[in-house]
Parts: structure tokens; sequence; C-alpha cells
């Protein structure tokens, strides 16, 4: 979270109410960066951390991408000339100097997690007029501090990963000011490099860590450097059967170390171990034996050895050490089938983890930081009553798709561990995957991740990035809210796409850029392109989604050609292939689909060269990603197939007018109109209660939902007295369907609902309930088609105005829309 601390003599020069800010024109009193041949020096204390050091190196390279002009980076002050002073309280002696002499007042900074302060600072010693520094409260803190000052100079944390090249600019100037940043909202904050086999790992292996031909020291360095730039500063490694352990390279740790990331590893790998490989695969080759049964019930002594090895192994490294046990790779934990009898094992592995943890690094295990992740079925044992030591932190997950499936309640919300969550913006898996474009967007991010911190999960955030590419946005806004989560909250994230493609494309292209983004979006809400062929849509919703996306298609073609020249790449990647390759997903599909539908037509061999030209042009899009942009530096990692699922292969088209297709109609209720949640008439709001309307959450254009989350629930007796809001629907008589789509979440926690009341012209409440068990059939439609539904029924006398209240009895309920259905 940002604090500037004005008004306070923070560093000896009295009351500044001024925010430094970075010029590219001189002004009085400013400190010159850059100018006409002429610059600062870059300082830091050689005996500050290896993390400071490579900030430092890497902001001056940032400079010469800025300014075309490498400055000095140096340990001694050089003559009069003026300084960037670089370093860590504590750490560096030219930090330590500045607050002997009262030139530096750290109390808004000391003993702080990972916080830092900028300032320029006159006459910091004898002879010099000005100084910059950047101070830290520890190694990141500085670290972080440095590359504030790379983004606010207009250095992209996507400089490398998205090609996004900085403007040009002959000067750079700090304007007189302050301003201190931190302590980051949630601690541990990083991403998951997950399901890499069709991108990240052959990339790596063909373009960086040739050498190995695999994901290596080479291409960790780049992700850690990403990390940094995030003010990221946690990682799970990759660990899919395609690439080696982590700790197979010894120099992945060691850059780790240097870089100043905390390892960790997934819900699968307790200690630190990567089971695919390491027990699997390469164990005989470690311990000269064949290992016995992955299961501790059987064989404890051998799988003790295994993990003890691990943490000895670990202990120069920062680390987050994942406890508990499950299958080799994403499976149930062997053992018994008795529940109980598992939860038994599961608490004596937990035990005996501790133990080891407490002998190797010799300090309690409470002092240890652990999480302990319940994915899908360890919640299962979980909520079987496991009992778990208080000071671990427990990680809840998400249901893969983007829905948190239970936070803690009330008891687990004063646990000294406190809690986390473990996200997906990338998935493989049932009931199917989302592994080549990125459509989780802002607005439910921000929701689901703002309903879990302020349910006390502020300790670790944890995202599956996939292959990083194309998240690369996706990141970034999980990284910025996990830093500062007032600054995002759920009412304000439509706003994200704007400052993101202000801070990379500029004001010109900003506005018309987060509006294809957040269109994207919206679109990819109501069917991600991976799913399309498993949703049934109506007819309408085919031609809506169709002319939809070919408008949005259109306008970022158009785009691309007023995008600057050095800037192309970038657009590119982070907008024009997702949204053209969407489009383009969805007209083969649903071209391939008309052209069947009307086969004994002239029109059908019509839809079908559509449908194959979509296909065509996917392939060439995917390949000009892969060899022409960025100079071929992309090449392998962009795949139009990722699994080879036959939503990516051409589906079958009518070719000859003797085709024949049977089309089935579901004509139990006509959809008379849908409502948009946010047009209601009126709302009540109830005690602390507010009804918001979330631009951007879920289908449509905007949820509905009560803030804050900590709201009471209210029984089927006191639901009138819940928060509420009004419709007035013109409405035919008969028969009527009520619909309600709702987000397709879950209930907060263990032992609350999910359910909202319906009135019709003020008639009794009906309550219902679209709370759906995460891995069943209802569950696997409502996560594909992006909504829950819940219906009523209601016989309407007269043809004529009706009034449909909406009550909220339970805290995260969230509802998009009301469908009127003639029955």
């Amino acid at each position: 979270m940002l604090c500037i601390g004005f008004g306070n003599p923070m560093f000896g020069q009295g009351n500044i109410a001024v925010k430094l800010k970075v010029a590219f024109t001189k002004s009085p009193g400013s400190f010159l960066l850059v100018s006409a041949g002429r610059s600062a020096h870059l300082l830091t204390d050689s005996a500050d951390a290896k993390v400071v050091q490579i900030a430092a190196e890497t902001f001056r390279e940032d400079i010469d991408q800025v300014t075309g002009i490498r400055i000095e980076l140096g340990h001694q002050i050089v003559g009069k000339q003026s300084p960037v002073i670089i370093g860590t309280v504590g750490h560096s002696y030219l930090i330590d100097e500045l607050i002997e002499r009262g030139k530096l007042n750290i109390a808004t900074i000391k003993g702080k997690w990972e916080t830092f302060a900028i300032a320029v600072i006159d006459h910091p010693f004898k002879d010099v007029s000005q100084a910059l520094v950047i101070a830290g409260s520890d190694p990141r803190g500085t670290a972080f501090g440095v590359f504030e000052l790379s983004r606010m100079m207009g250095v992209s944390p996507m400089v490398w990963w998205a090609d996004v090249t900085p403007q040009h600019h002959d000067g750079l100037y700090i304007t007189p000011g302050k301003i201190v940043v931190g302590p980051p909202s949630v601690k541990y904050r990083g991403i998951f490099l997950n399901d890499e086999d069709w991108g990240l790992q052959p990339w790596a292996a063909k373009n960086l860590d040739t050498d190995i031909k695999d994901i290596g020291p080479k291409t960790y360095q780049r992700v850690f450097e990403l990390l940094l730039r995030l003010k990221a500063n946690y990682i799970w490694p990759a660990m899919h059967p395609c690439t080696k352990a982590f700790w197979y390279y010894p120099d992945n740790a060691k850059l780790a170390e240097q870089y100043g990331i905390v390892l960790g590893a997934s819900h699968c790998e307790p200690m630190l171990r990567n089971n695919v490989f390491e027990w699997a695969d390469h164990f005989k080759n470690e311990y000269g034996a064949e290992p016995g049964e992955w299961r501790y019930d059987v064989n404890p002594k051998q799988i003790y050895t295994y993990w003890n090895d691990r943490v000895k192994a670990s202990k120069q490294n920062d680390a987050v050490y994942t406890v508990g046990m499950r299958g080799i790779h994403d499976g149930g934990m062997p053992g018994p089938p008795d529940q109980l009898k598992k939860v038994k094992i599961l608490e004596d592995v937990i035990h005996d983890q501790r133990m080891i943890l407490t002998e190797q690094l010799g300090r309690p295990a409470t002092r240890v930081p652990q999480i302990f992740c319940p994915y899908k079925e360890v919640l299962d044992l979980y909520q079987a009553g496991l009992k778990l030591p208080d000071d671990i932190t427990i990680v809840w997950a998400d249901d893969n798709y983007g829905y948190i499936r239970q936070l803690s309640d009330p008891s687990e919300q004063k646990r000294s561990g406190r809690s986390g969550v473990y996200y997906h913006l990338s998935y493989y898996g049932n009931p199917a995957d989302y592994l080549w474009l990125s459509t989780n967007s802002p607005s439910l991010i921000a929701y689901e991740m703002g309903k879990a911190y302020h349910l006390g999960a502020d300790r670790l955030w944890i995202f599956n990035a996939g292959d990083i590419k194309p998240a690369e946005a996706e990141i970034q806004f999980a990284m910025d809210m996990a830093w500062d989560i007032k600054k995002w909250p759920p009412e304000n994230a439509i706003n994200y796409s704007y400052h993101w493609a202000l801070d990379i494309f500029g004001a010109g292209n900003a506005k018309e850029i987060a509006q294809i983004k957040n269109e994207y979006y919206a679109l990819g809400a109501a069917g991600k392109p991976e799913h399309i062929d498993a949703i049934k849509y109506s007819e309408a919703e085919i031609n809506t989604r169709l002319t939809r996306y070919r408008d949005l298609a259109n306008k970022a073609q158009i785009l691309a050609g007023k995008i600057t020249p050095s800037l192309k790449d970038a657009y590119f990647e982070l907008v024009q292939y997702p949204v053209v390759g969407a489009c383009l997903m969805n007209e083969k599909i649903f071209f391939a689909q008309k052209g069947m539908k009307v086969a004994k037509t002239q029109d059908a061999l019509a839809y079908s060269q559509r449908a194959l030209a979509a296909y065509d042009t996917i392939q060439q899009l995917t390949a000009m990603y892969n060899t022409e942009i960025a100079h071929g530096k992309w090449k392998g990692m962009m795949s139009s197939h990722p699994r080879d699922r036959n939503i990516f292969k051409m589906p079958a088209v009518a070719k000859t007018a003797s085709t024949t297709i049977r089309v089935s109609k579901d004509s139990s209720a006509t959809l008379i109109k849908e409502i948009q949640a946010a047009a209601f008439v009126q709302k009540q709001e109830t005690g602390d209660s507010h009804i918001k309307v979330i631009k951007g959450l879920g289908t449509g254009e905007a949820g509905i939902a009560i803030l804050p989350y900590t709201i009471k629930n209210f029984d089927l007796s006191s639901i009138p007295n819940a928060p509420s809001v009004t419709y007035q629907v013109d409405m035919p008589a008969g028969r009527i369907l009520v619909g309600v789509k709702c987000l397709p979440t879950f209930p907060l926690y263990r032992g609350l609902n999910l359910r909202y009341g319906i009135s019709i012209n003020n008639g009794p409440v009906q309550q219902v309930n679209i709370d759906t068990k995460a891995e069943t059939k209802q569950w696997d439609v409502n996560v594909l088609r992006g909504f829950s539904l819940g219906e009523t029924e209601y016989q309407h006398l007269t043809t004529g105005n009706v009034t449909v209240r909406i009550f909220f009895p339970d805290p995260g309920l969230v509802i998009n829309s009301i469908l009127i259905k003639h029955i």
C-alpha cells in the first residue's frame, strides 16, 4: 500500500508536502538524473544484499533504454557529482551515514516489511549539493524502490516479457519531494509456473536454457526480475513431467537467493520436493535405491528422509514450506479408504514435517513460514476434522475457474498463521482447460480476492499463471492488487484496463484499448474461447457473440495501425492476438455449426468457408507470434492447440447440399427479455450494507453485490429486512418463469448459504439457494457458461407492469441479470 509521508521531516529537510515525481524537463530544485550528456551516478554499498546490486544494475539498464545513456555505477562518492544512493537500512554504510548525520529519518520505514522511501535530499554530504535516495527497510524493499522509480520513468514491469519498449526521453529529472511506499497488503505474493508443456518449457529449452534444454537458471533469472518489477516476492516453480525439478539445477536455488525470491512449491509438493521428477523418476539416482510406496502409513522412513534432505539443502534460501501430503502429482493422498484414518495419517505427516523444520532450520516450527493448501479432496479431509497447528497458513483454493471455494470462518480468522489464496489465471483439467488465452477479468479477480483479503487472507497469494504469456495483464493486476488492496476494490477494477493501457501505450490510445480489453473480458465471462463448444447458446446469443466479437476484432485491427512502431510487438502480444484469436475461435465454431444447420441451403458452403478461414487465420496469427514478433524471440511460446483438445481442431463443416443434421429445440420456455441487474429502479440498504454496482463482474454489463463482505446473513423469516433491489418489468399474462443469473461462486465459508430472495408484486418472499458443490455436473455447466441460475414460477393474470424485488440474505451473492420467460 502507498503511504506518502507529507508533513513528516523524514529526510531532514523540514516539512515537504510534495510527492516526488519523475519529469522529463528541468524545473527549480529538481535532481538531474540524465540530461544532455550529463548524468548522476548510482551508488550502492558492496556489502549490501545481492538483490540490491542486481536492482541497481538493472535500473542502470532501464535508464539506458529510456535515454540512450549508460550512467556510472559504483560504491564510493566521487567528487561533487550528484549521486543516486541505493541501500538498505542497517546494510548500507551510505544510508546509515545519512541517518547518523540527521539527513535521513527512517521512522516511517524502520522494521517494516518490504517498505521503501524515495526522496531528493539537499546537501547530503560535504561538497555534494543534492542526492536522490532510495532506502529500503529490508533488501527486497530497496529493490522494490528501485523498480518503482523505473516504473515512474515509463519502464513497464513487462518491458522484457511483453516487449514494452519505453518511450525515449533526452532528459530525466526527479522533482523535489518524497514518497514512502509499503508495507504491502499481502505478505507473500507470487506466481505458479504451471502446465508449461506447450509454451514455457519448449520455448525456454530452445531459446534461453539451450545448454540444458529445459527451464533453468537463464529462464528463472528473467522470471525473478519480473517478480521484482511487479513488487512480488514468491514463486512455485514449474513442476510438470516435461520439466526437471527446480532443485535439480543448483544454480536455480542460488539465483533465487540472490534475487531475494521466496521459494515455495505447489499444493502437491510438500517440503519443496517435486515428486513427479524427484520421487517417481530420479529417486534411484539420488539415493541408490528404488522408492517404496508413496504412503506415509506404509513407508514413513523413506519419505521422511526424502523430505528431511530437501529442507537441509534449503537452509540458505528464504522459503515457505508446503506441509501435508497428496498423491505423487495432482491426486489424492494414497492410504486407507476410511476418511478418518486418512485424517489421522495427515496429522502425523504434518507433525513429522514440523519436526524436520525445527531440526534442520534450528528454530521452532512456529517461526518457520508454512502453508497448508486444502485443494480439491484435501478440503474434505480438512472439513472432516483435521487438527492443524495454529501458526500454519491455510491457503484456500478457488475452484480452478476463479471462484473461491471456501474462506476462513470467524474462528479461523483468529489463527496466528492467518490465511491465503491459491487462484487460477490458467488451468489444465476438468471440465475443460483454459491454457490458450487469459480472460479472467480484473473485476472478477478483485471481487474474489477482495473478499478473501477481508476475511483474513492477507498472508499469501499465489496465482497459477501458466506460461506467463499471454496472462501478462492479469498477472500485473493481481500483483498490483496484492501490493495495495485499497487501490483496486472491485467497484473500481473496471478502470484498471485504462490505467494499464495508459502506462504502456500512452494517453492517445489508452481509452480505446481499455474499451477493447473490457469488452474482451465481458465476452470471455460468458464463455471462454476454449469452452464455447461445450456451452448451449441460443441462436440469438450466438449471433450477438459473433457480431460483438467481429466489431471488437475490427477495432483491435484498426487500432494496430495507429500504435507507435516501437510498441507494435507489445500491442500484438497484449491486445491484438488474444482479441482476434478469441473472435476467430467463436467464428470457427459457430459458423461451422450454422453451416450444418442450414446444410440444404445455399448459405451452407458460405458458412463453412468462413469457419475454415477462421481456423486458418488462427494458425497464421500464431505463426506470426512465434516467428515474426520481436524478431522471433517467442518462437515456441505460443501454441494454438495446447493439449490438442478438440476445441482447437477444425470442426466438421457442410460440404455439399446433401448434408443433413437434426436440430433439437428447447420449447419448454420462451425468453421474453433479459434485464441487466444494474437496471434496478429502487434499492434498500440496511445497517452497514451497501449495494454496489460492479462493472465487468460476471456475465452482462455488471454484477450487483452487497459490501462489506462481513454483513450478517438473514434467515427466511427476516429476508424481507435484507438489502434488496427492485425492478419494474412489463410481463404478458400467463405462466412466467423468473430466472436470476448469479455469479457461480460459493458461500463465503462453511456454515453459510448462498441464497437470494424474490418477491413478485410485494407477494411472499421465496428463497432460492444457488450454491452448487464443486466438481458436480451442474457446477461443470455453471463455470463454463459463467453463471448459476435460480428460477421461480409466477402466474401473471393480466398483461402489464410487475414489481420484481430481489433480496440479498447472504454475503457473497452477486446477481447479473433477470430472465423473464413465458412457459
